[in-house]
């Protein structure tokens, strides 16, 4: 971490505040995870300028629209606005806001923003990247149950005879969305470790379906 970005951490920490303090899946530990596997990232990255990712990874959930929601696109556009503004509160660089504000536009899966430049690449890698493993697990059983969604389909749940539909079925989150995040990377280190993580989402899904009683 540079001199800079060690001065400006605990002043974008506070900006944030407590991340979603209603969604335990956005909340402030999310947020710091985001941070973590950002900074493991850069280290691949010496031309990507740190003070740029890290404050993307904590204000990239400033606005926070459920999964389910008609405007879920636009999220992220949104909390790339209100991330600007409060920069320019405390004098955040200027000449980042921009390279801050795409970032944020172009980690959320949904706004289909492609990312264009490296930091805004490492911001999305980690952010996709909480969504796996045994956090992201615990992520997904948690957002589908805000939702209202069965844990997975009473005889089929591993979805060999039917659609996968993750709106109704949690498990199914796996394969509708999750499986295919690994080949979305936009770094070589992120693919490799959303690779591992991957796997032992599918793992889970095999135990999962042998104790529920797959037929």
């Amino acid at each position: 971490m540079s001199d800079l970005t060690a001065f400006w951490h605990p002043r974008i920490v506070e900006l944030v505040g407590g991340g979603d303090p209603d969604d335990g899946a956005h909340d402030l530990n999310h947020l710091h995870r985001v941070w973590r596997t950002a900074s493991s990232l850069l280290g691949d990255h010496p031309e990507a300028d740190d003070l740029v990712v890290l404050a993307a990874a904590y204000l990239h959930d400033l606005v926070n629209v459920p999964k389910n929601h008609p405007d879920r696109a636009r999220a992220s556009t949104l909390a790339a606005v209100e991330a600007v503004a409060r920069l320019k509160q405390i004098a955040f660089p200027a000449d980042r806001l921009y390279a801050v504000a795409h970032a944020i536009e172009a980690h959320s899966f949904s706004a289909g923003i492609a990312p264009t430049t490296i930091e805004a690449r490492i911001v999305q890698d980690a952010d996709r990247l909480d969504a796996l493993g045994a956090v992201g697990l615990a992520r997904l059983f948690y957002t589908a149950g805000r939702m209202g969604s069965a844990l997975a389909h009473p005889s089929d749940p591993t979805g060999h005879d039917r659609p996968l539909d993750d709106k109704r079925y949690a498990l199914d989150h796996i394969g509708c969305k999750l499986a295919g995040l690994p080949a979305t990377m936009q770094t070589a280190a992120g693919r490799r470790l959303g690779q591992a993580r991957l796997v032992l989402l599918e793992d889970y899904r095999k135990a999962f379906a042998q104790e529920w009683g797959e037929d």
